[in-house]
């Protein structure tokens, strides 16, 4: 049994990019100021739609903490633009997370179980909070569409990050 490698909390993000929605390429790791990387399963998730829809509503609370976010899946990116129409989301989404970067990220992968899910392995949902320095301050993998961070809550945690410059936890050896 092979199991992914647990991405280092404080460790750098790493170099990795995507097509965004709408043109262009994000590297998060190049970009600068507090970041949020959403990792959901896709578009044949109704559990992610609900959650990022949550999100997308939201997005003035990141913004007043100054946070730019993104959201990121497997899907090739004439799929994510078409969910992220149908939906009417306006937050940045990113196509074509490979199982490479999965694994880089330590994401949980799972397969499709019809040809109706999808056509590609996928991952399960993961949240990455990077800070200026490029430092991932926080880290969120899920090994299920149904566990996820309370938004209210990720929301008061990334201010007290901020005010207190609290550092990455869980880096004890």
């Amino acid at each position: 049994m092979s199991v992914n490698e647990k991405f280092q909390s404080g460790a750098a993000f790493p170099p990795l990019g995507w097509e965004k929605v709408g043109g262009g390429r994000i590297m998060p790791a190049r970009e600068s100021g507090w970041r949020l990387l959403i990792v959901y399963r896709g578009k044949h998730c109704p559990i992610c739609r609900r959650y990022l829809g949550k999100i997308d509503a939201m997005q003035d609370k990141f913004v007043e903490l100054g946070v730019t976010l993104w959201a990121v899946s497997a899907d090739p990116i004439d799929r994510a633009a078409e969910e992220a129409d149908m939906e009417g989301w306006t937050l940045p989404v990113l196509a074509g997370l490979s199982e490479d970067d999965m694994r880089t990220l330590g994401l949980y992968i799972s397969s499709p179980r019809s040809p109706d899910e999808t056509d590609r392995n996928f991952s399960e949902p993961a949240m990455f909070l990077i800070g200026p320095a490029g430092d991932v301050r926080a880290v969120d993998i899920s090994s299920a569409p149904y566990l996820r961070p309370e938004l209210e809550t990720l929301i008061g945690g990334i201010r007290f990050v901020q005010e207190k410059d609290d550092p990455a936890r869980g880096v004890a050896s």
